[in-house]
């Protein structure tokens, strides 16, 4: 190996030290340079940052440009479990990465939307990137809750808007409070926009970002968490060997360690002992887990952005209703809380409203972008209660949109109450006539329940509809009359009233048999037989032969009655009184089957001839026996008596009529005439399939004491709450207790009622009530209501409302500017003559002579037994 040359190495070491040196002096020279041009580099930067940021502006921009929407409604019986609530967010977790792999982070988020304008109490919506609308349109919430797809949202400018932003402040590493499911975690926001009002413009709108996690970011604060967790536990180590240290040497200067040792020291061992050695303790050793909290796992750890933005065209309405959504998220807050993101200068607060925060918040809020401007770290168990709609145990406020406020003299509304609402504020409250279709209302007498029904009967009367109020005690007319004694309702009421009050009482007249006004045959004896099977229980089985009976007189009277109102001599009808004069005088019997035989089919007149003469007269008995009660009460013997009656409920319905029927009574003759009339109005509620139906025009009948009602004719009333809607024909009815009506007629309300009210009573009469609610509200709570309070159910649109509390509308109150007293008297003489009401003793004598009138008839239209038709003078004077 040959060697180098000395002089050359000497000059290749000179070579390399200089250019070291060159180069150590060039980057002296440079960064002098750059200090004293440290502008240019700042400058430099700042180019770049903002060229990159505009880019990733413009990507995520183009990102979010498609966007989808999901509108999530929860039944009223939605109650799902932590589970399936977690799952929802695992799902959300994974929609938020459905998308480009260039699209920056900030856009690859879903958004939660809970929003409140007044159309519903709070809105949940989810929105986000379209790849993630198939992976979150089936829910794990089963199917309680109804996924939809969501039209975009166009607000409408605002006088006042403001805008915050939340924060996670506190412990990082500490989770919010866990809150439980019952009661809903989403109440005290709703509580915050119970109050919120759609015509003063408020609107409420919480958005809520979620992503996943960045992980280089996770493990970077990781490391600074466990660095400053170590720092801590030497700080701590220090500082208690050094407190140890100086209680070692305190105790060892003390008079007693002195003592101690001059005692324990032995002969001939010198001084005594020296200072105990102090070993400082070692610094324990900090474990992950507890370092780092929640941030210890990377597995359903979310980055979240809070923002809320409250508006109104009312100043101080969005800054109180601001403050009310701070408060309802103070709830969530333990160690780590939400805050709102800001400073505060005295009475001012800088935040989102303001320079330079303002104009990423709208970008944020308008593209759906998720960058907090801090980490906001939190695990999916942290937000449970928003990751999903309200539940069952959430109280929601009732709206001006979810129940409309009642307007005096519209026809598409019926009262219902007065509601009072979050805010203290009371409103009239309704129905819409078209969804009311059935109603029922029970309490304890005294409760309010007429009272609430002749409210709405009032108001749907103002409104031009047609109604006919069945109250067998009258006390419901007196305290109508002075709220419907206007001039323009004088023409439409009519006052049926058979309690016979006073000396020489007027009293309408109503013939079941009449055939004046054109009603098929079959179905006038179909409804008397019914009237009468229903008030006797009878039926085919305990008493066919009485049925067989009343069929064949009924068909043949109102036979008679065809050919008089075909005569044109409507005033020599027949009446139900006569039924006896065809079961037990031959004379007029033939007469009546001479007349009708045009009319009446050979069957019908067969049987007259072969089957009835083997029948023993015991066997009229029971067919005459209500006849003759009937008769024996001189206001139902005028009632009836008359051979072209007034009443008319067929006629009522299709005139818009307002009518008062007051039976007068609940005895067993009542009850056999309250038949009649209800079976008359369910065959001329049927009737109306002559009409086409958007031409039906609706009908209100009123029952008080359905308990009564339904005694006479429980398969009637029970036959209207199942057939009646067809026709238009909706059914109110009033009772004190619902289990003492028959079987039939409560299922039949129950099940077909729009709306069903209570007022307070014994827990055991009411249970049947809460039954149908799921016992919320229980029946202890509904038993302690004040008087006049109802609890109600409703039909709005096809969704029901309630059971929410509502006080029963008092006359006196809502009707007040509608009073007039001083018309009374003018009103109920209206009322009497619309019905033809003709004074009794005047109806009676008419009654009495109308058999020789029939009789006269009947041998003027049947001349081969004209001569054999002969009255005995006890006949002049019919009985029934």
């Amino acid at each position: 190996m040959v060697s180098a040359p000395p002089h050359l190495t000497e000059l290749a070491g000179d070579t390399a030290a200089g250019q070291v040196l060159a180069l150590v002096t060039g980057l002296v020279d440079a960064a002098g340079w750059l200090f004293g041009h440290w502008y240019l580099l700042a400058l430099a930067i700042a180019v770049c940052w903002g060229v990159g940021e505009l880019v990733v502006r413009r990507l995520a921009a183009r990102a979010s440009a498609d966007r989808m929407a999901l509108e999530l409604v929860p039944s009223r019986h939605f109650d799902p479990r932590l589970e399936e609530i977690f799952r929802l967010g695992v799902q959300l977790a994974r929609a938020s990465t459905a998308m480009p792999w260039w699209a920056p982070r900030r856009a690859k988020a879903v958004q939660i939307r809970l929003r409140a304008d007044g159309s519903t109490p709070l809105r949940y919506r989810i929105e986000g990137p379209v790849g993630g609308q198939r992976l979150l349109s089936i829910t794990p919430f089963g199917p309680d809750v109804t996924v939809a797809a969501a039209r975009p949202i166009v607000d409408e400018p605002r006088t006042h808007t403001v805008r915050a932003e939340f924060i996670l402040r506190g412990k990082p590493t500490a989770p919010l409070r866990e809150l439980p499911l019952s009661p809903d975690p989403l109440q005290p926001l709703v509580d915050a926009v119970a109050d919120l009002r759609a015509d003063l413009g408020d609107l409420a709108e919480i958005r809520l970002a979620i992503q996943r996690a960045p992980k280089w970011a996770l493990r970077a604060r990781r490391l600074q968490l466990m660095g400053a967790a170590r720092r801590s536990e030497r700080r701590e180590s220090q500082r208690a060997t050094l407190w140890f240290r100086r209680d070692a040497s305190g105790i060892e200067d003390s008079l007693g360690w002195r003592l101690q040792q001059l005692l324990s020291d032995k002969p001939g061992s010198g001084s005594g002992a020296g200072r105990r050695l102090v070993m400082p303790p070692a610094p324990r050793r900090v474990e992950p887990t507890e370092a780092l909290g929640k941030l210890a796992e990377d597995d359903h750890l979310m980055r979240v952005q809070l923002l809320v933005m409250c508006a109104s065209n009312t100043e101080g309405r969005a800054e109180a209703r601001l403050a009310q959504l701070q408060a309802a998220f103070d709830v969530f807050g333990g160690r780590s809380r939400w805050a709102m993101r800001g400073w505060r200068l005295g009475p001012w607060r800088i935040g989102a409203d303001y320079w330079p925060t303002q104009r990423g918040f709208e970008r944020r809020w308008n593209l759906g972008h998720c960058q907090p401007p801090r980490p906001n770290w939190v695990r999916l168990e942290e937000l449970t209660g928003l990751l999903k709609p309200p539940t069952l145990h959430c109280r929601l406020p009732v709206l001006a949109s979810d129940l409309p406020t009642f307007e005096f003299g519209d026809p598409d509304l019926l009262l219902q109450g007065v509601y009072r609402g979050p805010d203290g504020r009371e409103r009239l409250v309704a129905t819409h006539a078209e969804d009311t279709l059935f109603e029922v209302g029970t309490g304890k007498a005294g409760g309010g329940k007429t009272e609430r029904a002749l409210a709405q009967a009032i108001g749907w009367a103002h409104a031009g509809g047609g109604l006919v109020f069945v109250d067998p005690h009258r006390d419901s007319w007196p305290r109508a009359l002075p709220f419907l004694a206007h001039d323009h309702l004088a023409p439409r009421i009519a006052l049926i009233d058979l309690n016979g009050l006073g000396p020489n009482p007027r009293v309408s007249s109503w013939n079941p048999l009449g055939m004046q006004y054109g009603q098929p045959m079959h179905e006038v004896v179909e409804a008397i037989i019914d009237a009468y099977a229903s008030a006797l229980a009878w039926d085919d089985a305990t008493a066919p032969r009485a049925l067989t009976i009343l069929t064949a007189a009924l068909t043949v009277l109102v036979a008679v009655n065809e050919r008089a109102c075909q005569a044109g001599r409507p005033a020599d009808q027949a009446t139900i009184f006569h039924i006896r004069a065809l079961l037990t005088d031959a004379a007029f019997r033939k007469a009546a089957l001479g007349t009708v035989g045009g009319l009446l089919d050979e069957e019908a007149l067969a049987w007259w001839q072969s089957v009835f003469p083997t029948l023993s007269p015991d066997a009229f008995a029971v067919v005459l026996n209500p006849i003759a009660r009937l008769a024996a009460n001189p206001v139902t013997r005028a009632f009836l008596g008359q051979p072209a009656g007034v009443y008319n409920i067929r006629a009522a319905m299709d005139s818009r009529m307002i009518v008062w029927v007051c039976p007068g009574g609940n005895g067993p003759t009542d009850r056999f005439l309250t038949a009649l009339l209800a079976r008359d109005l369910l065959r001329a509620a049927r009737s109306r399939r002559d009409i086409p139906e958007d031409k039906r025009v609706p009908f209100r009948p009123y029952f008080d004491e359905l308990i009564a009602l339904t005694g006479a004719a429980p398969e009637t009333i029970a036959s209207m709450f199942e057939d009646l809607r067809k026709y238009k024909c909706h059914i109110h009815g009033m009772t004190q207790l619902l289990p003492r009506l028959p079987t039939p007629v409560r299922l039949s309300l129950v099940q077909n009622a729009s709306t069903l009210a209570t007022t307070a009573g014994s827990q055991s009469a009411i249970a049947s009530i809460t039954a149908e609610w799921g016992d919320n509200p229980s029946p202890d709570r509904i038993a302690t209501m004040e008087r006049f309070e109802h609890c109600v159910s409703m039909n709005v649109h096809g969704h029901r409302i309630g059971p929410i509390q509502l006080r029963g509308p008092h006359l006196d109150d809502v009707f007040a500017a509608q009073a007039r007293p001083r018309r009374v008297g003018a009103l109920e003489q209206a009322a009497q003559a619309n019905a033809q009401a003709l004074p009794l003793d005047q109806l009676t004598d008419r009654a009495a002579k109308q058999l020789a009138r029939v009789a006269a008839f009947l041998a003027e239209f049947s001349p081969a037994s004209a001569a054999a038709v002969h009255l005995s003078k006890g006949m002049d004077q019919e009985f029934g």
